[in-house]
């Protein structure tokens, strides 16, 4: 279908605004990026309680924003990992989005600032979100959440360390995961589908930028093909959580993010896939993705109801 009318006022306010200068560090980039975000996100709604830790992991200490919502614990938790193509986006930058889904799906929302590329290659993001989750099921009782009902979600970047701690989790034994949660995820070190060749180019997300994400991320081509990078290359997919993977019609990473929901069916595992026609790359924490916000928060309820 054409393009949403809300994703091409949205272009053209990128176009308008203009994206940090590519001669700036990666740190300036990075700094300038996310203030944009947060500045599009706006403010999100008021929750009963929000706190900000660090935590510990084996090799460095994890800023994470834990969010509870009215009522008391224990509550089902949402352990949820940030966008921004591995290299920027923060625990800022998802406040909005992890606000609405604490309210919307009546649960504890634990979000993680996993460390960022290309400072920390692969696969530092992904064993900091599995550090992450696994903290959250060991403390359960401190933070008023139930052990027995932790999801695991993101978008984009974010979308491919859930679903990648989803596996380490399967692979290691622990925490059992009651669901997975994928925002157009980042499954595939590749750039050879049609949405790629649709969308290479003029929806925000562009092949070129894909690319050179992946390159600040991976320590060279073979991280690429490890299934922790690259989780629609996993041999097995076999006992993994139920999953509901959104995409969007002009995204060049429709594809793999379908091709993702698809294996996890072939293996057995329950999983819905919601495109969103008309949208592109990035829109859910938008006016525009309420709608795809509200039907993730009641894919979540139903989950932590089972």
């Amino acid at each position: 279908m054409p393009l949403d009318p809300r994703a091409q006022a949205f272009l053209d306010q990128i176009a308008a605004a203009g994206m940090p200068d590519p001669t700036m560090s990666i740190e300036e980039q990075r700094r300038a990026a996310n203030l944009m975000v947060e500045e599009w996100a706006g403010h999100g709604p008021t929750v009963a309680k929000v706190e900000d830790r660090l935590i510990p992991s084996p090799d460095s200490q994890i800023p994470i924003r834990v969010y509870w919502p009215e009522g008391s614990g224990p509550f089902p938790v949402l352990v949820y990992f940030h966008g921004g193509g591995f290299w920027m986006g923060s625990i800022a930058t998802e406040d909005s989005a992890c606000r609405l889904l604490t309210n919307a799906a009546d649960c504890a929302v634990v979000s993680v600032e996993y460390r960022l590329a290309p400072e920390h290659k692969f696969p530092a993001a992904v064993e900091n979100g599995y550090a992450a989750t696994k903290w959250v099921a060991e403390n359960a009782d401190n933070l008023g959440v139930d052990a027995a009902r932790i999801a695991v979600g993101g978008a984009s970047a974010g979308g491919n360390v859930a679903a990648v701690v989803a596996l380490m989790a399967r692979d290691r034994g622990t925490p059992r995961l009651a669901y997975q949660l994928l925002l157009y995820p980042v499954t595939n070190f590749a750039f050879d589908t049609p949405s790629y060749r649709e969308n290479a180019d003029g929806y925000m997300l562009t092949k070129d930028a894909m690319m050179w994400c992946w390159n600040l991320y991976l320590r060279g081509e073979a991280d690429g093909h490890n299934p922790y990078a690259s989780p629609l290359r996993a041999q097995d997919l076999h006992g993994l959580p139920p999953a509901l993977v959104v995409t969007a019609e002009y995204d060049p990473l429709r594809d793999e993010g379908e091709s993702y929901a698809a294996r996890l069916r072939e293996a057995g595992v329950p999983a819905v896939c919601k495109r969103y026609d008309g949208m592109i790359h990035g829109g859910l924490p938008m006016d525009m993705g309420k709608e795809a916000w509200q039907e993730a928060a009641a894919a979540l309820r139903s989950a932590f109801a089972r």
